[in-house]
């Protein structure tokens, strides 16, 4: 059994949720497309995160026990629409994993003085290697996850200060070169950097008391986020000025910082995060593709056909992205746009089932998850073939209800079990929502 979390401990996951490797690349990916203009890019998402952290934070705590993403959505919208989401999750899995490969690969090629193909060869090196150690069951332990967070923050720390120094105010002008409108396309990549609330929704279950201890959590991991992102992008567009959009931007601060060593630096922490962060993701889709599509009781090893589409995937993402035929920022769009439907698909769930400000929140956020969507333009084709096929396809299906396979092949009704979560909540909050004010408290809706 997982021991209870501390707020710190609970802080430091709900952080790593939050932040990966992409976070090397997409400073400079977002000022490439908005100019100076991307830090206002990277504020107005902060704002989408903020709402996004709320509401998984209010799912979280009113119903521990359904599973995730596909439990919200089957208890708010029906088994059709949790089908659709789950899909599109792993979907944007599968899609995701190549380009954080690339964005190792990148910064190898960045050392070694190579192009692009270098770079996508060793992306497909590096994306190889992940899939043969999840085949084989290893999985990242929460204290590895830790320490790639902790390497993470020293080197964008590094960069920001080191960067900070070589800051010049005319890197500011002209503010938005591309037009105010290039702001609202540079979130659609970006949004691969906000990915992370629900995944560390279902950690609520590990809290000894969610009502009281999550609050400061989401608090603290958006001040530590807003502080590292916003930093981060406007010492990228300050410092380096018109070298602000390569694809390495963090490589090129860590040289103003450090010198020469800190394109090797920066390669090698590129590299350990990217297996590291790979190997997180996979294995933790392991458990909802089995669920979604076998009922054995290994649901810790992913399927051979979740591996096989993640090799696929990434041998035309990369190829195609070798060849010149796609950009990085196109690139990087897919998986966004998949991923934006999945919380289409909660926000919507969490309008149905909480109330307050919660609700007026999970609102605001399905908005702002739409016109993002909006932006993202033909990568969200893929995106909604998916959940389209998806969700015609259960239509084939014996109607029934959303089952999760537990370690030992029971089949539970996920919608069930979370309803008895809130008809449990619901009989012992009454006073503790008199005297606890925190919006966090804000309930499931009566029926």
């Amino acid at each position: 059994m997982s021991s209870p979390l501390t707020v710190s401990r609970g802080s430091a996951m709900y952080v790593g949720a939050l932040l990966g490797p992409g976070l090397l690349m997409l400073p400079g990916l977002t000022a490439a497309v908005a100019g100076p203009a991307s830090v206002l890019t990277w504020a107005a998402l902060l704002v989408l995160s903020g709402l996004l952290g709320w509401v998984f934070a209010a799912l979280g705590i009113r119903m521990p026990s359904a599973s995730g993403v596909q439990g919200y959505v089957a208890l708010g919208l029906g088994r059709r629409a949790s089908v659709a989401t789950s899909w599109s999750f792993l979907a944007g899995i599968i899609a995701g994993a190549p380009i954080v490969c690339v964005i190792g690969g990148g910064y190898v090629a960045e050392l070694a003085g190579a192009g692009r193909v270098t770079a996508c060869l060793i992306a497909a090196v590096i994306l190889v290697a992940v899939l043969v150690i999840t085949s084989r069951g290893l999985r990242t332990s929460s204290t590895v996850q830790f320490g790639l967070v902790l390497l993470l923050l020293a080197v964008v720390a590094i960069s920001v200060v080191g960067g900070a120094f070589a800051a010049h105010a005319e890197n500011w002008t002209p503010f938005a070169p591309h037009g105010w409108a290039a702001a609202g396309s540079a979130a659609a990549p970006l949004m691969l950097s906000f990915v992370g609330w629900e995944a560390a929704a279902p950690l609520t279950a590990r809290l000894t008391n969610p009502r009281r201890q999550l609050p400061r959590i989401v608090a603290i991991t958006l001040a530590v986020t807003s502080l590292l992102y916003l930093s981060l992008a406007a010492v990228t567009v300050a410092a380096l000025g018109p070298d602000a959009g390569s694809s390495t931007p963090v490589a090129k601060l860590l040289v103003l910082a450090v010198g020469p060593a800190g394109v090797v630096l920066a390669s090698v922490s590129a590299v350990v995060l990217t297996i590291g962060t790979i190997n997180a993701y996979v294995s933790g889709a392991a458990t909802l593709a089995r669920t979604l599509t076998s009922h054995d009781e290994d649901l810790d090893t992913p399927p051979r056909w979740l591996n096989v589409a993640i090799l696929g995937s990434g041998g035309v993402l990369i190829s195609l992205l070798g060849a010149g035929v796609l950009e990085l920022e196109s690139l990087v769009a897919v998986p966004s746009a998949m991923f934006l439907v999945v919380y289409l698909g909660c926000t919507a769930a969490a309008w149905k089932l909480l109330s307050g400000g919660v609700r007026v929140a999970a609102a605001a956020a399905f908005v702002i998850v739409l016109a993002i969507l909006a932006f993202t333009a033909t990568a969200a084709v893929p995106a909604v073939a998916v959940a389209v096929v998806a969700w015609l396809a259960s239509l084939r299906r014996t109607p029934g209800v959303v089952a999760e396979t537990d370690r030992a092949g029971r089949h539970r009704d996920a919608g069930q079990e979370a309803r008895q979560a809130v008809a449990g909540h619901h009989e012992g909050d009454d006073d503790e929502q008199q005297r606890d004010g925190h919006p966090l408290r804000d309930g499931v809706r009566a029926e």
